[in-house]
């Protein structure tokens, strides 16, 4: 009997994590969380100039920018597990306040669902958890 063919996404992850072992063993135990450790957030600073309105004077901050962001990210599921906790850590050093990030995620729930909205949220939780204070 002839095995079934895989979804072709399955298997170019297959072949990509192969070639991955071939040329470094160390990537079979990658995990994106160590990934993130990589990145830190980026000063406020950087963030105005990169994100916020540094080109357009009269355009959205770089907190806002990262609301949206994080709404979008919301929408698509929450799938993106760093890229949430990423955009939560730089949402809170641009300045956004714990309740507004709780909000922007909360609003989603219209749009995404509940489950998206319940997994963005346990995501946020995790890296507003980490921060510690509860000032911002």
């Amino acid at each position: 009997m002839t095995e079934a063919p895989k979804n072709p996404f399955e298997t170019m992850m297959a072949q990509a994590q192969e070639m991955a072992k071939a040329l470094n063993p160390a990537l079979e135990s990658f995990s994106p969380k160590g990934f993130e450790a990589l990145w830190p957030t980026m000063p406020k600073e950087v963030m105005e100039m990169m994100f916020g309105n540094a080109v357009n004077k009269d355009g959205l901050d770089a907190k806002t920018r990262l609301l949206l962001t994080l709404a979008g990210l919301t929408m698509q599921g929450a799938q993106a597990d760093s890229a949430v906790r990423q955009t939560v850590r730089h949402a809170l050093e641009a300045g956004a306040k714990k309740q507004e990030i709780v909000e922007t995620i909360g609003q989603m729930s219209v749009f995404a669902g509940i489950p998206a909205m319940t997994k963005a949220l346990e995501l946020a939780q995790d890296v507003m958890d980490a921060k510690g204070d509860d000032e911002t």
